[in-house]
């Protein structure tokens, strides 16, 4: 399996596990503010602190997003791209997002497909205070109880990163269901990860909600593969399900974009695809 070597020690907790209690909501984003203060306002009634959330629909201009790249320093082992700003209003098709909060205040984290004013399709990393919506999104929400995602310095890869983190905050909502969150660290296989943690917490069957990260290149079941190593990646649709003689078995559906600007889709082949920087998640057993 491919890896990558980050400048930082190695950190001792690979996978990151935490139990909570998710709510899960169909929203409206109604447009005329930036995609981060449209939904702070519309998680605010919830008292929400953190979610995972996939969009769907709707438009955006202005819209800035940044791409993955090469590093040009020793400072980082992989780096994104100078900003970048749409020419016209885009559609968006598809996002992941994981929100939550960075210094005390709320911040997300979201990689998205869309189309292009020239009716072009891309892929990459939505800036959330730079893209204004213009049309209604289609927001369903997994919002955490329990667990909170924070912005933390991460001395392994010298980013700061979402990390889910306990919280005392309980919004005693009798309609919750208990789910995990999930962070997976560098040179970690998704789908292996993800059934392992399945079997260590008795869960036969579970969706995956949100999914926002980065894997050194890919590999997909149907034997396609992406070579270049740097990617962003969004999780359209997963889960985990039985599989013969008492196992777990990961679906993985994603759509991703390289450096070079190729774009990819297709489902994750097992065992064969490492995170790059970070993947953040939530299982949610049915």
């Amino acid at each position: 399996m491919r890896s990558i070597l980050h400048p930082g020690n190695v950190a001792a907790e690979r996978v990151q596990v935490l139990p909570a209690a998710v709510k899960q909501v169909e929203l409206t984003l109604a447009p005329g503010h930036s995609l981060l203060a449209t939904l702070a306002d519309a998680l605010a009634p919830y008292g929400a602190s953190s979610a995972v959330l996939s969009l769907a629909g709707g438009a955006f201009f202005p819209f800035a997003y940044v791409m993955p790249a090469t590093s040009k320093t020793p400072d980082h082992a992989v780096y994104y791209s100078e900003s970048f700003d749409a020419v016209g209003s885009v559609r968006l098709e598809f996002s992941a997002v994981t929100y939550g909060q960075r210094d005390g205040q709320p911040w997300l984290h979201c990689h998205a497909t869309w189309i292009d004013a020239e009716g072009s399709r891309r892929c990459g990393h939505v800036l959330p205070d730079a893209a204004i919506i213009t049309a209604p999104l289609r927001a369903s929400v997994c919002i955490l109880d329990g667990a909170e995602f924070h912005v933390r310095p991460d001395a392994e890869t010298n980013f700061s990163l979402f990390k889910p983190e306990a919280s005392a905050r309980r919004l005693g909502d009798p309609s919750a269901q208990d789910a995990l969150v999930v962070r997976l660290s560098p040179n970690i296989d998704v789908c292996t990860a993800l059934e392992d943690i399945c079997r260590e917490h008795g869960i036969t069957n579970a969706t995956i909600q949100g999914g926002v990260g980065s894997l050194v290149g890919a590999a997909f079941d149907d034997g396609r593969s992406v070579e270049p190593f740097v990617t962003e990646v969004l999780i359209r649709a997963g889960r985990v399900r039985a599989a013969p003689h008492g196992a777990q078995r990961a679906e993985v559906d994603v759509a991703m974009v390289d450096f070079t600007g190729q774009r990819s889709a297709g489902r994750l082949l097992r065992g064969a695809n490492p995170v790059l920087v970070t993947f953040e998640l939530v299982l949610v057993p049915v």
